[in-house]
């Protein structure tokens, strides 16, 4: 897979936030400023938008320039989170021309990495990464027993919707949410609903 999977994992990405714009209002609304769907549905457009007619080959390159579009679309605290991931994924991965299910898993962990980097949280404490992580792990696993690139999507997705459920048995450490003290784990988290749907995405991208 060559620069046009990334293009066209950018458009999934970008189509599910559109449609869950929504829901991610709804989810956010109860511990943020309900501005996340627009957030998410505004950012990753501009990401798409960036690279959608670029000529740029290299596949790093092209991950750090749509994070880069995204940063300045959406300046907010999720939005510089997620345009950080991206930007990390695009430093990895730089000098990539082809993918394959194993750059794949760095893309995602870099990903990880660059937003647990910004935001200084760490897995366990209700944010996006507990939604992301858990795929990370499964595509990391996949590659070590060489499954399908589809069979490899699937599992991630569904353990990035294990995790997103599980952070309703977290207390929130970040934000407004974490003004709720132990109240806070009874609900779920928008960050790691944005994880999800990244992870159903990209299993979009592979079909």
């Amino acid at each position: 897979m060559d620069k046009q999977y990334i293009i066209k994992l950018l458009e999934k990405i970008k189509n599910i936030m559109a449609l869950n714009k929504d829901y991610l209002i709804q989810l956010d609304s109860v511990v943020g400023d309900g501005d996340l769907g627009l957030t998410m549905s505004d950012g990753f457009l501009a990401a798409y938008n960036a690279v959608k007619d670029s000529d740029e080959e290299d596949l790093g390159k092209l991950l750090y320039n749509a994070g880069k579009a995204m940063s300045i679309a959406v300046p907010s605290t999720m939005g510089t989170l997620m345009a950080s991931g991206l930007m990390n994924a695009g430093k990895v991965l730089k000098g990539t021309t082809q993918i394959s299910l194993e750059d794949i898993a760095k893309l995602f962990e870099a990903y990880l990495d660059g937003v647990a980097l910004r935001g200084k949280a760490k897995v366990g404490e209700k944010t996006f990464l507990d939604g992301l992580a858990p795929a990370v792990h499964s595509l990391k696993t996949s590659v070590r027993n060489e499954d399908s690139l589809e069979q490899a999507a699937s599992n991630a997705e569904y353990a990035a919707e294990e995790g997103f459920r599980n952070t309703t048995t977290m207390i929130a450490v970040h934000g407004r949410a974490a003004t709720r003290g132990e109240a806070s784990m009874s609900l779920q988290d928008p960050g790691a609903a944005v994880a999800m749907l990244i992870m159903r995405a990209f299993n979009e991208s592979i079909k």
